[in-house]
């Protein structure tokens, strides 16, 4: 199954952002979940205001979905200022770079998601930036090559990436903070799904809310999908109103089960355990089974259901554990071969 057709991906579909951009909270208030990041946040703008500068650079990282674009929109509403939103892929060049940091004034935030997906040539050109905000610029060439250096306003940069193992270190070191931002409480998208069903006149009792947030993966960008969903499932099925019983025929004819796994998280793990007798199993031969490219199925899949306590990752591959073939009705063939020793790591 593609990407972009499974329900439960949580990269946005075509025309998806347009329809997300209603339901993003405008201020940190509002914004439900990441306490400590919030509270982190809110000492840093008030103090930021009380001396009036920049707030200083912030590197926010953790699977896709969980609102680190918002978070980033917010920050700026709170700061009162401006934001410019751009992405890693989307500068190829030094000059592109430049061309968005001569255009941004005092205070302005530059947004760059996917940040880890800077050249590196684009990175030399942001150190100078985000630690003395000024350009230095090469004029000529050859032997009569100079440079010059151009001040630039104090911006502030606030970057997002799904692998911050992937940054450079000395793009890491420049950001003054650093957040992690984790998955959601079932009782967390709960409120998140009560606010927006709000927004889009939507009639949810408290219990097609919870069956709605306990099948989103702990993700707020899944669980406004699947409540758009449901949405038309209501108002075609029945009384418009989403109940438990409405939320439960909407998503099972849907293919996502009462703990979120669709199809292809399914027919891993029941791969693993027919072919593989629960592994230890390779990344790359997960990816040729799935379809999906190693790097989705290592920051996107992987994640959640080893939060469900149903994958392991180990040295010699990944091993499905007991509570997956509870799950799915299953018995296991034999005990996953490096099940004992690997509870003792930490990844």
């Amino acid at each position: 199954m593609p990407n972009d057709e499974r329900l439960i991906t949580t990269g946005f579909r075509e025309g998806e952002d347009e329809q997300e951009q209603s339901l993003r909270p405008k201020q940190l208030r509002d914004y439900v979940g990441q306490e400590p990041i919030k509270q982190n946040l809110r000492i840093s703008i008030e103090a930021a205001l009380g001396r009036r500068e920049a707030l200083d650079h912030l590197l926010l990282y953790g699977p896709p979905g969980l609102g680190k674009t918002t978070l980033a929109g917010i920050i700026a509403a709170e700061m009162g200022q401006n934001i410019r939103i751009t992405s890693g892929p989307a500068i190829d060049r030094p000059g592109d770079l430049a061309s968005i940091l001569t255009n941004l004034s005092d205070g302005d935030v530059l947004f760059i998601d996917e940040i880890h997906r800077l050249s590196r040539s684009v990175e030399e050109v942001l150190y100078p930036a985000m630690e003395d905000y000024a350009l230095d610029i090469m004029i000529g060439k050859g032997p009569t090559a100079r440079s010059i250096r151009l001040d630039l306003p104090r911006f502030t940069l606030v970057g997002a990436t799904t692998r911050a193992g992937l940054l450079s270190a000395p793009l890491r070191d420049r950001f003054g903070l650093l957040f992690r931002l984790e998955m959601y409480t079932p009782q967390e998208l709960a409120t998140i799904l009560r606010r927006n069903a709000g927004i889009l006149h939507v009639a949810a009792d408290e219990d097609g809310i919870m069956e709605i947030a306990g099948r989103s993966r702990g993700t707020p960008r899944i669980a406004n999908r699947m409540l758009r969903r449901v949405r038309d499932f209501a108002q075609i099925r029945a009384d418009g109103c989403i109940t438990s019983t409405i939320a439960h025929q909407a998503l099972d004819m849907l293919d996502v089960d009462n703990l979120g796994l669709d199809k292809v998280d399914r027919t891993m793990l029941t791969t693993m355990m027919d072919k593989f007798a629960g592994g230890p199993v390779g990344l790359d031969t997960l990816s040729a089974m799935t379809g999906e490219d190693a790097a989705t199925i290592e920051d996107v899949y992987e994640p959640y259901l080893m939060q469900l306590g149903f994958l392991m990752r180990t040295p010699r591959g990944r091993i499905v554990l007991p509570a997956a073939y509870e799950h799915l009705g299953r018995k296991p063939l034999t005990p996953p071969e490096d099940a004992d020793a690997s509870q003792q790591l930490k990844f």
